[in-house]
């Protein structure tokens, strides 16, 4: 099948990348000439583990292309999907400019019946404005043309997208049951048959409801994030340690193990703005979202915890001081550095006159950018930050290692050596990767969240027995 995808960021570019590893003709649209010119040239702008190879072999089979000429994208396919951002706007809500733009467009090149996927995670009666849009375009031109908007939301964790999207669990598609609607829905049948060949994958809904579905998705796990780091900050008050907690709840079948890790916070394009955009839905509707608001809140003061423990251990007068940061990215295999927990840890420690010595496998150039842009007001801030080679090399005269981002090259390091090679041989752990049984074996001195009472119990192990 020939696919349109307009929008070539993160889920446009793995929608049509893996789209046409199946075999189909995907044309992606994208009104940044840079970019464009750039994926024609080889390049991927984002990283994403396997969407490299993808993107290279499709593009040679010619079976992926990328253009900025917006007519013949819309000529291309009847299936046209809107992959563009919604970013969230000043008041918490999501910004639809660019999905309405995209609507717009199609309206003003189609000539035919075609098919409008909403793949970009928008609000509930989103797809009523696309086909709003779209009709007014239409009248402008005194066209009489069908058309049929579909909602089917993304479901891809950054870092694992490709294995997302190539091994769905479900597959949410929002359809009307006009003429059109069934239409839409035979042939978004033949785009996922792949898909459902096993077993049905697809979850055929009302266009609302799938709307609403992705977002509560996104909600339910950012709140099982957020209720497990408000734990381990209560388990740190009350000497129990949070680890033992998750592995006793989570062997409750009815809970489970997945979204129950304590930590520094939660980032991403994601949850953060799809919380702020849901409950700013139910305040448009008179609704408010007590709980959502607290996820929230609580996840913006978890990003503040490892700033606090180590201005307790240190003090708040940092100047002087140099800290390893080990991880920028909000979460592994990614260079995605919005709303990254580091952001606000670094911002803490140099605004107390700390310096910062840093290090990820990957971010690091989007780190530094983002980082001059957070730091602009502050040259003299700005001016401490370090950036590394290697993650020993951020270590070297440091008075403490912090990680932030739990990449897998960080779970088994050389304790010995990070002994050495600080100035003392402390770690502050904002992702609970390190026992602290293994680090009073060595030495080091172990700030985990929400991990005292596995700490106190290392020193004083007859008072638990």
């Amino acid at each position: 099948m020939n696919v349109t995808i307009i929008g070539t960021g993160y889920v446009g570019l793995v929608t049509g990348a893996c789209l046409a590893e199946l075999g189909n003709h995907v044309l992606c649209l994208d009104v940044d000439l840079k970019k464009i010119d750039f994926l024609n040239e080889g390049g991927i702008p984002i990283y994403e583990p396997g969407l490299e190879e993808i993107v290279c072999r499709n593009r040679e089979a010619g079976r992926l292309m990328f253009s900025t000429d917006t007519a013949a994208a819309v000529a291309y396919s009847e299936i046209q999907f809107i992959a563009v951002g919604t970013p969230s706007d000043e008041d918490g809500s999501a910004d639809l400019t660019y999905v309405l733009e995209a609507a717009d467009n199609i309206g003003m090149h189609m000539t035919g019946f075609k098919i409008i996927i909403c793949k970009s995670t928008v609000p509930v009666g989103t797809a009523e404005k696309v086909r709003e849009a779209i009709q007014i375009r239409l009248n402008a031109r005194n066209k009489n043309i069908a058309f049929s908007v579909v909602s089917n939301p993304e479901f891809l964790k950054e870092g694992a997208a490709i294995e997302d999207f190539m091994r769905p669990d479900r597959i949410i598609v929002g359809v009307d049951t006009s003429d059109e609607g069934q239409r839409a829905q035979t042939a978004v049948k033949a785009l996922y048959a792949p898909f459902n060949r096993h077993h049905a994958r697809t979850i055929w809904m009302d266009v609302r409801s799938a709307e609403f579905t992705k977002y509560a998705a996104n909600a339910m796990l950012a709140t099982r994030i957020s209720f497990m780091n408000e734990l381990a900050n209560l388990a740190d008050k009350v000497n129990v340690d949070v680890e033992a907690v998750r592995q006793g709840i989570g062997s409750d079948p009815r809970i489970g193990f997945s979204f129950l890790y304590a930590g520094c916070g939660y980032g991403g394009s994601c949850f953060p703005k799809d919380v702020k955009a849901l409950g700013r839905t139910a305040e448009e509707r008179g609704e408010k979202l007590l709980l959502l608001h607290a996820v929230d809140e609580v996840n913006t003061r978890q990003k503040y915890q490892l700033s606090n423990k180590i201005i307790r251990r240190f003090g708040s007068d940092l100047r002087g001081m140099r800290f390893a940061v080990w991880g920028l990215a909000f979460k592994p295999n990614t260079d995605d550095m919005r709303e990254a927990p580091s952001r606000i840890l670094i911002a803490q420690l140099t605004q107390r006159g700390a310096s910062i010595m840093a290090y990820d496998p990957v971010s690091m150039v989007e780190a530094r950018h983002v980082l001059q842009q957070d730091m602009a007001h502050m040259p003299e801030v700005l001016s401490r930050i370090h950036f590394c080679r290697e993650p020993m090399e951020a270590l070297d005269g440091a008075d403490a290692l912090v990680l932030v981002t739990e990449w897998k090259i960080f779970r088994s390091p050389d304790f010995g050596q990070i002994k050495t090679r600080l100035r003392n041989a402390v770690i502050f752990d904002g992702r609970n990767l390190y026992d602290p049984v293994t680090m009073a074996t060595n030495g080091i001195e172990y700030y985990g969240i929400g991990r005292t009472s596995a700490q106190v119990a290392v020193n004083h192990p007859h008072d638990f027995f």
